[in-house]
């Protein structure tokens, strides 16, 4: 197949080449680069295609396989070693200091619903909390096993309804 036969065949798969690299991307310009750096290793080891083999499968590794070696060298690029003592390996986009005020503001949150609990529910539910399983709670309190599990079950109910601006959204 002569060169110029084979850019025109690069020509026509472009197009069903550009989801797939979006697909890998998922930018738009990230795209265009992949799909024009995948056409110009394509076209410039044209003599490792064999005639007669599908084109398009060999379009969709070449692709597949620079998406791979850009993405490893972009993470080997943001990561530098530190050559002190102890020898870390530091991801340099990574460093953030974190503010705990969020968390004490929880604690207090937590510690309060604890307060409002009776302590029919409460006792149970931090025994279990701090490890113990549910037989040994009942042995410690002298009440049944099945008591135990429902006093902890209400008590995290209880506890849900008073934390429910922590609660997890989609």
């Amino acid at each position: 197949m002569t060169a110029m036969e084979f850019s025109y065949r690069l020509d026509q798969m472009s197009p069903s080449l550009k989801p797939f690299a979006l697909k890998l991307t998922r930018d738009n310009e990230d795209a265009n680069d992949l799909l024009q750096e995948t056409m110009l290793k394509a076209f410039t080891n044209r003599e490792k295609f064999t005639d007669g083999t599908n084109l398009k499968a060999w379009l969709y590794t070449i692709m597949k396989n620079t998406f791979i070696t850009n993405y490893q060298r972009m993470v080997r690029r943001n990561t530098f070693i530190d050559t002190t003592d102890n020898l870390h390996y530091i991801n340099s986009t990574g460093s953030t200091i974190q503010n705990l005020a969020y968390n004490n503001f929880t604690m207090e949150d937590i510690e309060s619903a604890l307060e409002v609990l009776q302590d029919t529910y409460k006792r149970p539910f931090l025994m279990h909390f701090r490890g113990f399983k549910y037989h040994e709670i009942a042995e410690k309190l002298a009440i049944p096993i099945g008591t135990v599990k429902n006093r902890i079950h209400i008590a995290r109910k209880e506890l849900k309804a008073h934390l429910k601006t922590y609660a997890y959204k989609n």
